[in-house]
């Protein structure tokens, strides 16, 4: 039965009373909001996330959340668990969150990190034939497929003045990337940092085209759109404790280079080089990050490599202010 409604210009005192009694009925129907106290996060061996969990910063800024740390290769199959469930939160390049938004999977952009586009590249062996990007043309480029390295790729033949269509892509993990290169069976790479320093060091291998030479992009912090919506309290405690771990890496970056350098075995000096190529940072969501990330979005669609365009704003959250 709905409410009865005064004809006054100012409610009356049994409207108000039943206007009142109702929202008391509704407070009480609805349950209360309760922070989760489990949070599981998907991790690479790089970065904030790693530095967080090795010096045990995130137990200390959430007491009382049991913490699950699952170590990821690369941001698609981190991100295709946090789809399943499975995954709470994650920290990625500007690809894989396209992938999975096209993907309705259920996933928020919570913040995110400036990229200066240093760290990653469309790298060549020494030696090769391959002296400018034009060559590319007819040749087989290793990229894994939905990671940074592929919109990277896309937009380094556009550079040049090629398409998808002219080069063959041969999708590899990064690993498994890094053996057809040395081995030659690949004629280049579309990589990014540790990987990129490393085969630098290594194997010579020479940058082609650089990311700092095209359209900027980030990285970014996911969030599964059930822990923003049923514990934003948690997640903002969360963003907040890695933005002030983001602060402490960037003043402390000899102990980064050991926490990086132990858990992925690389020597300290490429863990070093892949640091000084960007800072460390946990930044709220802007409309410039979120522009940025719908052009990357826009050029996936314009090929038909995911479906349908998709709006980057529809699944960006906006409930965090650094405190």
């Amino acid at each position: 039965m709905p409410f009865p409604v005064s004809t006054s210009s100012s409610p009356s005192r049994r409207t108000l009373g039943l206007t009142l009694a109702g929202a008391g009925l509704v407070a009480a129907c609805t349950p209360p909001r309760r922070r989760a106290d489990r949070l599981r996060i998907g991790y690479q061996n790089n970065g904030v996330l790693l530095s967080a969990k090795s010096r045990g910063m995130i137990e200390k800024a959430l007491p009382g959340v049991a913490l699950e740390w699952a170590l990821f290769p690369s941001g698609p199959p981190m991100l295709e668990a946090m789809a399943g469930g499975a995954v709470d939160f994650g920290a990625t390049g500007d690809t894989p969150p396209i992938f999975a938004q096209a993907a309705s999977a259920p996933l928020v952009y919570a913040a995110f990190q400036p990229l200066t586009g240093v760290g990653e590249a469309v790298i060549t062996p020494a030696g090769s034939p391959i002296k400018i990007g034009q060559d590319l043309k007819g040749k087989r480029i290793a990229v894994t497929k939905g990671s940074s390295s592929h919109l990277l790729m896309i937009r380094a033949l556009r550079s040049v003045g090629l398409g998808w269509g002219d080069v063959t892509p041969v999708y590899l993990s990064p690993a498994d990337a890094a053996g057809a290169f040395g081995s030659g069976s690949i004629d280049a790479w579309t990589v990014w940092d540790p990987y990129l320093a490393l085969a630098q060091k290594n194997q010579n291998a020479q940058v082609l085209v650089s990311g700092a030479a095209l359209p900027k992009t980030d990285a970014f912090y996911l969030a599964s759109a059930k822990l923003a919506q049923d514990s934003p309290d948690l997640l903002r405690d969360f963003l907040n404790a890695l933005r002030a771990e983001a602060a402490w890496g960037e003043s402390h970056q000899d102990e980064m280079v050991k926490i990086i350098s132990s858990a992925n075995r690389l020597p300290p000096d490429v863990v070093l080089t892949s640091l000084r190529r960007g800072p460390l940072a946990v930044e709220p969501m802007t409309a410039d990050a979120v522009a940025r990330q719908q052009a990357g979005a826009d050029t996936f669609a314009d090929l038909h490599i995911i479906p349908a365009h998709i709006e980057i704003a529809k699944a960006v959250w906006r409930d965090w202010r650094p405190t």
